[in-house]
């Protein structure tokens, strides 16, 4: 194998955990994009053109209740803002890359991915294309298919809260969060973050909770003072914290 094929298949292998703890949000969303009026090749060409569950599951929930587009947009937007913060602190580890591959790179740019390629950079190494495109390809072609499934079989499938397949992809985000806990103040960042996100929760509700607590943990984070010998940057465990 090339150099770039053996990047390929590790950044593939990463993917593998994700591909299991989002494989119950996937299915889920087909049948309710089903339930909710869609057709097989509508959900399934929402998922290969959106790539965002929490952007899709809040669409399906908006479309159907006569609700303002520009208020659908907004609502999806406020799902989605952590991934401005995301494509900010990303963007100098894939300076390197084409213009058009960097366009790709952005398209692809998930929390797991996000995550994994922090912890690529804070090893000293360079964030490849082809590893990117391994990990990213795979998630991809596994969450359409997935979506797929889930339109085609949904209402086969019994409740997952019942029999607690809902819990993964909460697993998989702490241990997400927990990777970055070497990180300077990397404490009192997350429970600043994840205290504003329940607060908003209760308060504003869904979707912006989501926003809301990765502003605070950033504002946070922003505002503490910076110690001798560490790095004035901003930790971005907040965005996946909320």
């Amino acid at each position: 194998m090339s150099d770039r094929q053996t990047e390929f298949w590790q950044g593939a292998r990463l993917s593998v955990p994700v591909v299991v703890a989002s494989a119950p949000f996937a299915i889920l969303f087909g049948a309710l994009a089903v339930d909710n009026g869609f057709s097989v090749a509508e959900a399934t060409l929402m998922s290969a053109t959106i790539f965002g569950g929490a952007s899709q599951l809040v669409g399906i929930e908006l479309f159907g209740q006569h609700v303002a587009p520009w208020l659908i947009v907004l609502s999806i937007f406020a799902v989605n803002f952590r991934h401005v913060l995301y494509s900010a602190a990303i963007g100098p580890h894939i300076a390197h890359w084409p213009w058009v591959q960097q366009a790709i790179g952005y398209f692809f740019l998930t929390d797991p991915q996000y995550a994994e390629a922090e912890r690529i950079r804070e090893q000293g190494e360079k964030v490849g294309f082809a590893w990117y495109m391994g990990m990213a390809l795979t998630l991809y072609v596994c969450w359409v298919v997935e979506s797929c499934i889930g339109a085609l079989f949904g209402r086969l499938i019994p409740d997952p809260h019942a029999i607690g397949l809902d819990f993964l992809l909460p697993i998989y985000f702490l241990g997400l969060v927990m990777s970055f806990r070497k990180r300077p103040r990397w404490l009192p960042i997350v429970v600043a973050s994840a205290v504003a996100s329940m607060i908003a929760y209760k308060t504003v509700g869904s979707p912006w909770h989501v926003s809301i607590g990765a502003l605070a943990g950033v504002l946070f984070a922003a505002a503490m003072p910076v110690r001798p010998g560490e790095a004035a940057t901003v930790d971005e465990t907040a965005e996946v914290v909320s």
